[in-house]
């Protein structure tokens, strides 16, 4: 652990407070552009996780009974002040993870989409009700809050993430507690900074920071009911099974090995404008990211389109005007990304542009992997079996949208996949045959508004219901059904009854 005393500590937030953490561990905030130390962040200790637990726990009695017009009223005056501070925020995001200015915005904006629809919590948390399901009896449901619920979330996504977790767990009436990134939380802690500011009562939502130790004490504590997790497979899988282990409810989005079918039929330009935003932008670094085409037909002709499109993307700091890929997170994760590309092609595919020894003027320390193009790539490939996090596409070939599809289903994951063409009749197919929970038709990254919910399938996630949207409301709540009769006491009581009936 790099403990730099004389740099700014990020501060835990307990029972409305932002506290100076106590631990004798630390961890350097790095920007990735310049390997500059912005930060320190603390390992918390098992004390100020206890602390959290405890304020939240105080919390949740007053919270939980408080009006559901003055919880969607927070969230109003919440996304107002986000909107209101947005450069802030972005500049903060792009200074410790990278990403671009407008991808930063964009992370941003995508997170506030879902504070704005916490603030329909009226609206999303109602029950139902059936009248006269027997004589005289009703039966209705009441939507509750389960209690303390907590998040840990990715460095890809700082501001997106938390914002999917505890705007929607706090409207529903349940107290919070954040684990973000140790590797970019400065932008997480503005956010928090801001929703108190909005007028989130103390205890409601707590943050500390960490490693395995306290993730570990989210997945067993007692007290909290619920975990949300993003982040890789590894980690996701053992959140998921020592927090239902607990006895937990627990949602898991993890890793991902996205794939595009292409036509040849599709819009050329378009197509070839999406496959390469959506595969290099953010550096490869998202779990919705495009990592492999599938060329079908007539449009394997396309390769060096594509590939010359990508030489059209500049790499730079992210801070820095007509930037389209900044750097990776660390320099760890840009050696991983390297070591990959050497395996592709010590297993034989053929590396049609190489992003590795890119070199960025005023850089010369930054994470930077320039857009990486692999063809005649084989499944059992390193590079087409493992998440690799980076800008690097790898593209197969397929004779028609059959092979295609079966080519997405073999693979385990089944985060999102996407098809271009302009034949309705081939979208269909694709849209019904596809094991794959997030679909895109001539929409490369399909992750959905917060109307809808994410819903990525099969190896990406662990759980029965994603974030935000309908879905997650049925997470955060309990669902509580009464069955009622009220007597007219001029009605004979008659005689008793033992069978289960309620004639």
């Amino acid at each position: 652990m790099n403990s730099v005393a004389n740099n700014p500590s990020v501060k835990l937030l307990i029972n409305g407070q932002f506290l100076e953490s106590q631990s004798q561990q630390w961890r350097s905030v790095i920007n990735p552009a310049t390997q500059k130390v912005l930060a320190r962040v603390p390992f918390a200790t098992p004390a100020e996780m206890q602390a959290a637990v405890a304020s939240a726990q105080a919390a949740f009695p007053a919270w939980s009974k408080t009006a559901i017009g003055t919880r969607a009223r927070i969230f109003l005056k919440y996304q107002q002040l986000i909107r209101e501070n947005m450069s802030e925020l972005a500049a903060l995001l792009t200074a410790e993870q990278g990403k671009t200015l407008a991808d930063a915005e964009g992370d941003i904006f995508r997170g506030l989409e879902v504070v704005e629809h916490a603030a329909s919590i009226g609206n999303l948390q109602m029950g139902e009700m059936a009248n006269n399901v027997a004589a005289g009896v009703d039966t209705y449901t009441l939507n509750q809050p389960l209690g303390v619920c907590a998040g840990i979330t990715p460095f890809n996504f700082p501001a997106m993430i938390p914002l999917w977790m505890f705007p929607m767990a706090i409207a529903c009436g349940n107290t919070f507690i954040l684990k973000p990134s140790e590797q970019d939380p400065m932008v997480t802690m503005r956010l928090c900074e801001l929703a108190m500011q909005a007028g989130i009562p103390a205890g409601v939502l707590n943050v500390v920071h960490g490693g395995e130790e306290i993730v570990n004490a989210i997945c067993d504590h007692p007290v909290i009911k619920a975990v949300s997790f993003v982040g890789s497979t590894k980690v996701g899988t053992h959140v998921y099974q020592r927090a239902t282990l607990a006895g937990k409810r627990a949602q898991c989005m993890m890793g991902a090995k996205n794939h595009a079918v292409v036509l040849a039929d599709a819009n050329k330009q378009q197509t070839l404008n999406n496959l390469a935003g959506a595969a290099f932008g953010a550096a490869g670094q998202r779990c919705m990211a495009l990592p492999v085409v599938i060329l079908v037909g007539e449009a394997q002709a396309w390769v060096g389109d594509l590939v010359e499109k990508a030489k059209t993307l500049s790499v730079n700091a992210g801070a820095e005007a007509d930037t389209d890929i900044g750097p990776l997170i660390s320099c760890t994760a840009k050696l991983r990304v390297e070591q990959l590309i050497d395996s592709g092609l010590q297993q034989g595919a053929t590396l049609l542009l190489d992003g590795r020894d890119v070199r960025v003027a005023g850089y010369p320390e930054g994470n930077f992997v320039g857009p990486t193009i692999f063809s005649n790539v084989r499944t059992e490939m390193r590079i087409y079996q493992e998440e690799i996090f980076g800008p690097v596409l790898c593209i197969l070939h397929a004779a028609n949208l059959a092979e295609a599809i079966a080519i997405i289903n073999a693979n385990a994951h089944g985060n999102g996949t996407a098809i271009f063409t302009q034949s309705g009749a081939a979208a269909r197919t694709f849209q019904e045959q596809v094991d794959v929970g997030q679909i895109g038709i001539n929409v490369p990254i399909p992750v959905p508004v917060p109307l809808f919910s994410f819903t990525g399938s099969r190896a990406s996630k662990l759980g029965d219901l994603g974030p935000y949207g309908k879905q997650v409301i049925q997470f955060y709540t309990q669902t509580k059904t009464i069955t009622s009769r009220w007597f007219d006491d001029e009605l004979a009581a008659g005689k008793v009854n033992t069978t289960i009936s309620l004639k």
